[in-house]
């Protein structure tokens, strides 16, 4: 299969291709840049230049494949509305492509704020919250099934970690050095899902290979992992005191981190493991952390 992957020299796009690739399929990603070019040609894809502004590029790439794993997003937090905005259409371009042929469009997802406090499943359905981020990848992907296209979400974790991650723990690393102390928000028992980053890639690969359209799978390794520990890791590793804040000095701590850094959001992948007869076998998110973070 022909595959057209948008974000294919991000931290899971990258995966995701090499995978696609290891799987033997062929691969067509998507680069805003000559850096990103060469990313995607050092991985033996072949390259396609445009842009999730360009809805023209993302047409052209949809239509000479067989099918789209869409893995790219604008992380730009500080205008998170129009970036949400820019993923709609873009998937919405691309589906519009793909209508009629019955080939898949698989787009990333989240878990991070679908159901505070409760363990979430694949059956899940996120609500309307006016404190949720506005991102609709999983709706947008989804409504593709009435255009006749294999449309599906893989929701991922908080952190999907691993050598050379520059997600959300090294933004919790970056904070703890900046502050002098590794902190977690109340009792640190709030948990967070984790998933190795080839592990989650293989989730994007099998929804491609064989998943079932309007179905949402869910990349997830480990239930929960309680931010305390986390938190244990990294003050452990640079040295630092490892701190409770009150939830009231949360935002004062965290920035605007601190939605993410207090959400309790357990996710089981059990429906997952069964439909996609996927095994994760990386590291855990604390190993992982203790060996790949700090260099050395």
């Amino acid at each position: 299969m022909r595959v057209f992957v948008t974000g294919a020299s991000g931290w899971v796009g990258s995966a995701v291709v090499a995978d696609l690739i290891a799987a033997g399929h062929s691969v067509l990603g998507l680069a805003r840049s000559d850096a990103n070019a060469e990313t995607i040609a050092a991985a033996g894809a072949d390259v396609h230049r445009g842009a999730l502004e360009d809805l023209d590029s993302l047409q052209r790439g949809a239509a000479e494949t067989d099918g789209v794993i869409h893995c790219a997003f604008i992380h730009d937090f500080a205008n998170m509305a129009e970036s949400c905005a820019v993923d709609k259409r873009a998937i919405e371009a691309m589906g519009d492509t793909l209508a009629g042929c019955g080939r898949p469009l698989v787009a990333a997802s989240g878990v991070a704020l679908l159901a505070p406090g409760r363990v979430s499943t694949e059956e899940t359905v996120r609500t309307p919250d006016a404190h949720a981020l506005p991102r609709v990848s999983e709706e947008a992907a989804l409504a593709t099934e009435t255009l006749g296209v294999k449309g599906m979400a893989v929701r991922l974790p908080p952190t999907v970690h691993g050598a050379g991650d520059h997600g959300f723990v090294p933004i919790l690393i970056g904070i703890a050095r900046e502050k002098g102390v590794a902190a977690y928000v109340g009792e640190g028992l709030n948990r967070w899902p984790a998933t190795h980053r080839l592990d989650a890639a293989r989730v994007f690969r099998l929804a491609l290979e064989k998943g079932v359209s309007g179905k949402r799978y869910h990349a997830i390794a480990e239930e929960g992992v309680p931010f305390k520990e986390i938190a244990a890791v990294i003050g452990k590793r640079l040295g630092l005191p490892v701190v409770s804040v009150p939830p009231e000095k949360a935002a004062e701590h965290f920035g605007w981190f601190a939605m993410f850094a207090g959400v309790d959001t357990p996710s089981s992948s059990a429906l997952t493991r069964e439909w996609l007869e996927w095994s994760p076998t990386g590291p855990g998110l604390i190993e992982d952390l203790d060996q790949h973070y700090f260099g050395g």
